[in-house]
């Protein structure tokens, strides 16, 4: 007869090996998303990181990339809190498609954004001859970059804020109608209020893929410096002169979204 005692030895064998079977694969992804990480931080020494960050690519691009993320997560936070508040709302199938048509741009490759914002607003687009005759230009220029960023960090705004309000009490708002308020009135001061944290954490978001892109804007608006060279098009350029540069403006990159990663995860505990 077996005792409980010769069994436990088992079990703990057992448990031994399930526990190594699951570690191991963990330990590799970790090690494959630490070490780049590691090896960006840690193969440089502090004056070779100050001279690439006096590299005559960083200034141009950093103020560039500044000022297009702004203004497109601007634009997107304006335009996407009432598309958000609507597809939060509207629980039909024309609703459910236009939130899935809004995703798209999530799981697109960037050269299929770049391809689709030359065939739609490019001089041969689908409205890049009615553009040209109101004297609008939009490939390889400063707005094409604001425009590639929306395209692309957009979703991310709109998934946050989707959520966020579809998590707002429906008794609240019932309440607030019940008082008198009006549609406008609820949802300035009952419905965004109470889903702020959500819109918030969904901007960063908007933010971090804005300030990223590189695909949909070197296909549409190009890689002119001052123009519409952006952060992650100055380090392509610099990758092929001066390592020191692009390791630079890598970890300029890496710090921001380090600190959005913090901010989100400070907002979602709070």
């Amino acid at each position: 007869m077996t005792t409980s005692r010769g069994r436990r030895p088992q079990r703990g064998v057992r448990d031994a090996a399930w526990t190594t079977a699951l570690a191991v694969p963990a330990v590799v992804l970790v090690a494959a998303l630490v070490l780049p990480l590691a090896g960006l931080l840690l193969t440089a020494s502090p004056s070779e990181l100050a001279g690439g960050l006096r590299h005559p690519l960083v200034g141009p691009a950093l103020r560039l990339s500044l000022l297009t993320t702004v203004i497109a997560v601007a634009f997107i936070i304006v335009a996407g809190t009432p598309l958000a508040w609507f597809l939060a709302r509207w629980r039909t199938r024309a609703g459910r498609v236009l939130e899935v048509l809004v995703q798209i741009p999530v799981v697109v490759p960037p050269a299929v954004a770049g391809v689709a914002l030359l065939l739609a607003f490019g001089r041969q687009g689908l409205f890049g001859p009615a553009l040209a005759r109101v004297g609008v230009g939009l490939p390889f220029s400063t707005p094409a970059v604001v425009l590639a960023e929306i395209f692309v960090a957009a979703p991310f705004f709109l998934q946050g804020a989707v959520d966020a309000f579809r998590r707002v009490n429906e008794d609240l708002l019932v309440v607030a109608h019940s008082l008198g308020a009006g549609r406008t009135r609820v949802f300035f001061t009952v419905a965004v209020p109470l889903a702020l944290p959500g819109l918030v954490g969904g901007a960063a978001m908007a933010w971090a893929r804005a300030l990223g892109e590189f695909g949909a804007t070197l296909m549409f608006a190009g890689n002119l410096t001052g123009r519409t060279q952006t952060l992650p098009l100055a380090i392509y350029t610099a990758l092929e002169s001066d390592l020191s540069a692009a390791r630079a403006i890598a970890l300029i990159l890496m710090a921001v979204a380090f600190a959005l990663l913090l901010a989100i995860r400070a907002g979602a505990r709070r």
